[in-house]
């Protein structure tokens, strides 16, 4: 069982930078792939970004290519999102998810079989 708790969303002004922080429970975490969605009111789903076990490769959504960063710190258990240049239409609620025991990363939110309960970024105009 993996357990994913994010934090570090707010309100923003345009422009300006966030970085997110998803901590996971469990002794799989090093070995499985992570992933960042989002999910705005009345929108399906959006993949944000994805990183292998290993943080070797890293994928964006093409929204946020150039300007969102996705890394992790496997000997602290947490993967991190780092948003900068922010604009109103990145506003959404954003999940952290686990591929349990997967090394690989995938843009498909079916894949992954943990989730966080989210948390809310705002960016006003």
């Amino acid at each position: 069982q993996v357990q994913l708790v994010e934090s570090g969303g707010g309100l923003v002004q345009a422009g300006a930078s966030l970085k997110l922080s998803c901590a996971a429970s469990g002794r799989t975490f090093s070995s499985s792939a992570m992933g960042w969605f989002r999910q705005a009111p009345g929108k399906e789903r959006e993949f944000v970004a994805s990183i292998t076990w290993s943080g070797g490769l890293t994928y964006y959504g093409d929204s946020v290519k150039g300007r969102f960063t996705i890394s992790r710190a496997n000997e602290k258990n947490t993967v991190y999102l780092e948003m900068n240049s922010l604009k109103p239409e990145d506003t959404a609620v954003y999940y952290c998810a686990a591929r349990s025991q997967v090394r690989t990363s995938s843009r498909n939110s079916y894949d992954y079989d943990y989730w966080g309960q989210g948390t809310q970024v705002t960016v006003s105009s």
